[in-house]
């Protein structure tokens, strides 16, 4: 079973431009920062050659991380040990708040609108959407303040505003990486509500590549209210599966990580409690 289940995910992994380094961003934000944040890199090495990638491909990726100032090294020994970087712990911390929530955001009826002569190249700034040259728009967010910008507020009825979204946002383009994304992870997803055991290790493998893939997406996504979605949207779907599948891939993983995962110290400290409230 359990080959079986990791064998969509894997292929999807391979045919979508993952990168490794992101990938790592992921394990970090996910499963060390919640255990103290610092990790061995010959565990991290285990876990990637789980899911068939070398190790010289990651050490690249590791020190093009450290010199992007994302991560920081630290020797002792001849063991290197590495942890997120203000910068990137900020990077993913601030990522956390939508790829683990549940529900989407509320609407008040109304659009932010920002004129200005500095995004006309910008397709998406931070989840709003260009509608002409030099205006924005967007939902809620606050925009970053420019000089010589105007910023004004819009109503609309409902229908108009859902027609206005489908215009102006690539739902389209997004809702078929989500259909990819559910079908990917749905054979794991289901063996799993059938009972059945993946090894820890591959449950941890499962549980950082669904969260890698379910992250690459929402940040992707403008975070638009159910009401100005499609009745099928499927992020709908995504994250249903999500919080099916990563609340029972926690134990096998964790128990991996408390078995195999060291840093300077020795063995990584238990999790912080919220890393299991978690699409909840």
């Amino acid at each position: 079973m359990s080959s079986s289940a990791l064998t969509p995910i894997l292929e999807h992994l391979r045919a979508e431009p993952s990168r490794t380094w992101s990938i790592i961003v992921t394990l970090y934000g996910d499963a060390v920062v919640p255990r103290g944040g610092t990790l061995w890199l010959g565990t991290l090495l285990k876990i990637f050659e789980a899911m068939g990638i070398g190790g010289n491909v990651v050490r690249t990726a590791m020190s093009r991380l450290a010199s992007d100032g994302l991560l920081e090294r630290s020797r002792v020994g001849r063991n290197a040990y590495y942890r997120l970087a203000d910068r990137g712990r900020a990077t993913f911390l601030e990522a956390a708040a939508r790829i683990y929530a549940l529900h989407a955001p509320s609407w008040d009826g109304a659009f932010d609108i920002l004129v200005s002569s500095g995004v006309e190249r910008a397709p998406v700034v931070g989840g709003h959407a260009i509608l002409a040259p030099g205006v924005l728009i967007g939902l809620r967010t606050p925009f970053t303040r420019l000089e010589g910008t105007i910023q004004l507020r819009a109503t609309a009825e409902t229908e108009d505003a859902r027609r206005l979204a489908r215009q102006v946002w690539p739902t389209e383009r997004l809702g078929r990486s989500y259909r990819r994304f559910v079908d990917a992870f749905e054979p794991l997803r289901a063996a799993l509500a059938n009972g059945a055991d993946l090894p820890d290790l591959q449950a941890l493998v499962a549980r950082l590549l669904l969260v890698h893939e379910y992250r690459r997406l929402v940040l992707r996504d403008p975070a638009l209210p159910d009401v100005l979605l499609p009745d099928d949207w499927p992020g709908r779907a995504a994250c249903a599966l999500c919080a099916d599948a990563y609340p029972r891939l926690l134990p096998p993983s964790e128990r991996w990580l408390d078995v195999h995962a060291v840093n300077e110290r020795g063995p990584l400290p238990p999790p912080d409690p919220s890393l299991f409230r978690r699409f909840r």
